[in-house]
């Protein structure tokens, strides 16, 4: 039989008749006309050479051929239904990997927690955290679909989704007993060596942009491409850094502290993104849904003693 002369529509309307054995009972179902629904059961009984529905006197009634199509009639519209609106699966029997790319900093803040959340609400899904090469880097695996989500900062770009996680802010960070801890301002910042972290080695900043306006300029101690290496390097030295808030935050030293930068510097906003054509992805949005969660609790966790500090001075 070649299936592309077949109205599947038939099929539907089969159904109901055969369940019914009645037109009018069927129509009312369909939300069909009589008419309509008398005209399907012709075309069907073309389509099956068979009568199908037989008058008697008390109705209609079933031809045998009608009898053994309505088993095998009910499967197949149950498997079309399946292949047009599949049921949704539990979260807790989705097996999944999520592909995340996100520099270590916000990792280290979100990570564990999120991973804790999915092992209790989707535990066959897994993570796989993939290194930060930078934000262009991130949206093209975003678009050629190599990795699920990403956290940056984020041009805006109709080809993708960005959702803020949180305002973050500086302070510039320093051993508890640094000497520039007590009676800190702009004169004891420039006073001692600064690690500045790029991931490109760059020693430039925006921040040596705004000195150079005043006149005046730092020296760097260290240039390092990653902050997982500042913590330790200033509970050691004498250096200091201008730090995200939340680095110092989630930091495991607990001799650092945060001091308000002697002047004006403007934070950004950490953001999650994903491509457009994941709006319907169901695992992919749960596990955003998660990462939103935690960035919200974390962040307002954190009014750290480190963090009232440096409001404070």
């Amino acid at each position: 039989m070649n299936l592309r002369g077949v109205d599947l529509n038939l099929l539907v309307i089969l159904d109901a008749l055969l369940e019914e054995a009645h037109v009018s009972r069927a129509a009312h179902r369909l939300n069909l006309s009589q008419p309509a629904v008398s005209s399907a059961l012709q075309r069907c009984r073309t389509l099956f050479n068979d009568p199908l529905l037989e008058r008697e006197a008390s109705g209609m009634r079933r031809t045998a051929r009608a009898e053994a199509l309505r088993g095998p009639l009910r499967h197949v519209l149950g498997e079309v239904g399946g292949l047009i609106d599949p049921p949704e699966i539990p979260l807790s029997e989705v097996e999944r990997t999520i592909h995340i790319v996100s520099a270590d900093d916000p990792m280290l803040m979100i990570a564990p927690r999120l991973i804790a959340r999915l092992q209790r609400a989707a535990p066959g899904v897994s993570l796989v955290i993939q290194p930060w090469r930078g934000a262009a880097a991130a949206l093209q695996s975003l678009a050629t679909g190599q990795v699920d989500l990403a956290i940056s900062v984020f041009p805006r770009h109709d080809d993708f989704t960005v959702v803020q996680l949180f305002e973050e802010t500086y302070v510039v960070a320093m051993r508890s007993d640094h000497p520039a801890a007590g009676a800190f301002d702009l004169e004891a910042w420039l006073a001692w060596p600064h690690v500045i972290v790029s991931g490109r080695g760059e020693r430039h900043t925006a921040v040596d942009d705004e000195l150079h306006r005043m006149g005046r300029t730092r020296r760097i101690g260290a240039v390092v491409p990653s902050f997982r290496l500042v913590p330790p390097i200033l509970a050691r030295t004498d250096c200091i850094a201008l730090l995200p808030r939340h680095t110092v935050a989630v930091s495991q030293s607990t001799h650092l502290i945060g001091r308000a930068p002697p002047f004006e510097v403007s934070g950004f906003s950490l953001e999650l993104a994903w491509h457009v054509r994941r709006a319907t992805d169901r695992i992919v949005r749960h596990v955003a849904d998660e990462i939103r969660h935690v960035a919200f609790e974390e962040t307002n966790a954190r009014a750290s003693p480190e963090s009232d500090r440096a409001d404070r001075h």
